[in-house]
């Protein structure tokens, strides 16, 4: 085999994938390994780096079990989770733009996260996800149309958030069950509703390989009060998003980089008494409202 020099490897590596039979495996592959290299280069890595890089990718997969995944972790705290998000919905918008548009924007998608749980419990409209949980009461509520404006019914909304001191039922531990996690459906009209509680500000778990990371970044882990949303519907294109509370801290700086204006929304405060689905509530408690506006499928 002729020797290879440093100016010559990435294209030979290239070259060994000009029996791959994907077009698009093989577009992907050629530019991992172009930009790769190219890294390489710039910051002219030196081996113990290298095997130090490797260390960490190991210890970031042994980290990962059922209900923790490190490297969408990590992924999400480099960026690379947002910025795929926001090619992928440029993409979408620009699609649906060449159609013809609607006459409202769609609602936008941000990172899904590590804590998605699939298989969450389907419960009523008005149902309260937030009893006996750290928090303080939030009624949301809101509609959800097409971008013309027309209500979809039955549209799911799979629900989910850290309790109020920003911890999610997958880190209380292997009794914990699903907590602050539901599945509702929106009634004729487009209408949704249910009580939880207001999202706090919370570190991402920072106990493991990416906290290290980040520390020796000199970043912190936190990320703003948000709540999770997953909003689908037959004949419309899934969005994954957050609504986020618009007093909370860090959202200049979220750890994940998923903030997006359109998705801050108002707590309104109101004291004791009769809340709007007709609840009363002897404690204070919050309102939230948003509307959400999904793009018909292709």
């Amino acid at each position: 085999m002729a020797q290879l020099e440093a100016g010559d490897i990435t294209q030979a590596v290239i070259d060994r994938l000009a029996d791959c039979t994907d077009p698009r495996f093989k577009q992907v592959m050629s530019a991992l390994v172009r930009h790769a290299h190219a890294f390489v280069r710039e910051v002219e890595l030196s081996e113990a780096e290298w095997i130090s890089a490797i260390g960490f990718l190991t210890e970031t997969g042994k980290t990962c079990d059922d209900k923790r995944q490190e490297f969408i972790l990590l992924s999400d705290t480099l960026g690379i989770s947002m910025l795929v998000v926001a090619i992928n919905q440029l993409k979408a918008a620009q699609a649906f733009q060449a159609k013809g548009g609607g006459k409202s924007a769609p609602t936008e998608a941000t990172v899904q996260g590590p804590f998605y749980w699939e298989g969450s419990p389907e419960l009523e409209l008005g149902s309260d996800i937030g009893e006996q949980m750290p928090g303080e009461p939030a009624y949301y509520h809101g509609t959800v149309t097409d971008t013309e404006g027309r209500p979809i019914a039955n549209c799911c909304l799979d629900v989910w958030s850290g309790d109020g001191d920003g911890v999610y039922d997958m880190q209380m531990g292997d009794d914990a069950g699903m907590r602050l996690r539901a599945r509702f459906h929106t009634d004729a009209r487009g209408h949704y509703r249910f009580w939880s509680i207001k999202p706090s500000f919370y570190p991402v778990p920072d106990d493991g390989p990416v906290g290290a990371m980040l520390r020796r970044m000199g970043r912190h882990p936190n990320r703003p009060g948000h709540i999770h949303m997953k909003v689908y519907a037959p004949g419309h294109q899934t969005v994954t998003t957050h609504l986020f509370v618009a007093d909370s801290p860090y959202l200049d700086s979220d750890a994940v980089f998923g903030v997006r204006n359109s998705l801050i929304v108002p707590f309104d405060q109101h004291p004791p008494g009769t809340a709007p689905d007709g609840r009363h509530m002897n404690v204070p408690y919050h309102s939230a409202t948003y509307d959400f506006r999904l793009v018909p499928a292709a």
